[in-house]
């Protein structure tokens, strides 16, 4: 059987693949990502595919997944406690483990689907946290001088929802080359500083302290801050499940507009909700400019199509376009593409997606 990309994405939508490479060593991963780059052929490092819209277009190129699941740790100074796990690890499975092991520090980003490997690329992020706040470094592939190298978390150039790992899939390098639809940095490992203690770091998101009836800033036991954001996600459509077309999505597909200031003020409407983002800039929100656009939840391009929109936003919350069971990569993009411009008409902010596109180009 042709392995497919719709069976290895979360919005399940994708074309062939012409080799499909399951790494059980780092010796084979590591390796096959440098046959697909000595043969001159594009690959694609792929975790839990839950970032990725992909073309339904074959994809002549390797596809490599890490399947090491091995995690270690290490006794620090004081509490603390240095947790490393292997970029295959599914992240959610990571989180579970460092919980049970009476450590805190990622119980805020529990639920969120994907492998330890791309937390870093994405420094994903949810409910005040982001990974950028406990990562101490990673050990890569470095595809530009052929070998292992250690990555400080002070040389990721980590920021909201990016680093320079991602950032090396479009931008050009010193010698002009761009990496994707890969980094130039493939994670072999990540290592985390946490810390021994039940109590979960502060608790930073509105939302989340009020279910837990919390002081904002406070702290909260872990594993009740873990079901309260697991009861959040589910409620919002961002636990996988098969059963719900909610969750065959990328989780959310735009980023909330980082604006300096002075655009912030002249584009952003009064009512807008607005952050500071340090550094003379603004962060808006992505969703209420979905939704004042007039792209509301469940919203779907017409269609003539007896069995309905095949792709629509949420039927919970506008950020996450979502395949409706039937939809191929051509509808998502449609639907991609209409919000954005529409956001773009109406605000004159340019919205940028979160997702990494294979042969689509947003």
């Amino acid at each position: 059987m042709i392995p497919s990309l719709r069976d290895l994405t979360t919005l399940r939508v994708g074309g062939d693949v012409a080799a499909l490479v399951e790494a059980a060593t780092e010796w084979s991963f590591v390796g096959a990502v440098r046959a697909g780059d000595r043969e001159g052929r594009p690959v694609l490092v792929l975790g839990g595919g839950s970032n990725l819209l992909a073309s339904d277009r074959p994809f002549d190129g390797i596809v490599v997944r890490d399947a090491r699941r091995v995690v270690r740790q290490e006794e620090m100074d004081g509490d603390q406690v240095q947790v490393t796990a292997s970029a295959g690890m599914p992240w959610d499975a990571f989180v579970c483990w460092t919980l049970a092991q009476g450590l805190s520090g990622l119980e805020a980003l529990s639920g969120i689907p994907g492998c330890v490997g791309a937390a870093p690329v994405q420094n994903v992020g949810a409910y005040g946290h982001e990974v950028s706040e406990t990562l101490a470094s990673v050990r890569a592939w470095d595809r530009a001088l052929d070998q292992v190298v250690e990555l400080p978390v002070g040389h990721l150039g980590l920021g909201y929802r990016t680093s320079a790992i991602k950032r090396s899939l479009q931008e050009p390098d010193v010698g002009g080359r761009t990496w994707g639809p890969t980094g130039r940095w493939v994670v072999l490992e990540a290592t985390f500083t946490l810390e021994r203690s039940d109590l979960s770091a502060p608790v930073l998101y509105a939302e989340l302290a009020r279910r837990l009836g919390a002081v904002p800033g406070g702290r909260a036991p872990v594993l009740a801050v873990r079901e309260a954001v697991l009861g959040l996600r589910h409620s919002k459509g961002m636990v996988l499940d098969d059963r719900d077309h909610d969750t065959w999505s990328a989780g959310s597909f735009f980023t909330n507009p980082i604006l300096p200031a002075e655009a912030a003020e002249a584009l952003l409407p009064p009512g807008a909700p607005r952050f500071d983002a340090g550094e003379g800039t603004v962060k808006g929100s992505a969703a209420w400019l979905i939704d004042h656009a007039g792209f509301p939840r469940g919203f779907a391009l017409p269609t003539e199509d007896e069995g309905g929109p095949r792709a629509s936003l949420s039927t919970k919350h506008v950020l996450a376009l979502t395949n409706r069971g039937r939809a191929t990569s051509d509808d998502l993009e449609a639907l991609a593409r209409t919000v954005r411009e529409g956001v773009r008409d109406e605000f004159g902010i340019e919205l940028v997606p979160e997702p990494v596109t294979l042969g689509i180009s947003l």
